[in-house]
């Protein structure tokens, strides 16, 4: 394969990975660890060191770990049941189906609320745990996407340097 082809897909896996940041069914911050280390591979590293590979790494995992907790964060602050937070991953992904991105931003509040009401039957309380689990969630994406620029961002800086 040639060089323009594989930065070609260095290109497409950031692009993609960073839609994945936002859209729950695409492993964003993965893919675009993997176009940046194909980016730092395709020279043998010369231009972007190991080191900064591995900080990528670091700061991929990372992501990962901030979006996690924050959805438990959202959903445990107002003491959502295991239901609620069942909901909101099933929600999330219906939503990703069956509504593109409004059902991305409304399936993870339905799927919470449903779950809620499930397990405790109280409206007021399941509306408190579908907002703060949806916030979680925002707040989670937000620092995925964040950390996938600022990966970016170092990628780029390591190159030009």
């Amino acid at each position: 394969m040639g060089t323009a082809l594989l930065w070609l897909l260095v290109a497409l896996l950031v692009l993609v990975g960073l839609a994945g940041a936002v859209l729950p069914a695409i492993p964003g911050v993965p893919l675009v660890f993997a176009g940046l280390w194909l980016g730092a591979w395709i020279d043998d590293y010369a231009q972007v060191s190991g080191w900064t590979v591995g900080v990528l790494g670091v700061l991929t995992l990372i992501a990962l770990a901030v979006d996690l907790i924050a959805t438990a964060l959202g959903a445990k602050k107002v003491g959502a049941s295991r239901q609620a937070i069942a909901g909101a991953m099933i929600g999330t992904v219906a939503g990703l189906f069956f509504g593109g991105l409004v059902g991305v931003l409304v399936g993870p509040f339905v799927g919470a609320v449903a779950g809620e009401m499930i397990a405790r039957g109280n409206l007021a309380k399941a509306t408190d745990v579908g907002v703060a689990t949806w916030m979680g969630l925002l707040f989670g994406t937000l620092a995925k996407l964040a950390l996938s620029l600022a990966m970016v961002g170092m990628f780029v800086g390591a190159y030009l340097i």
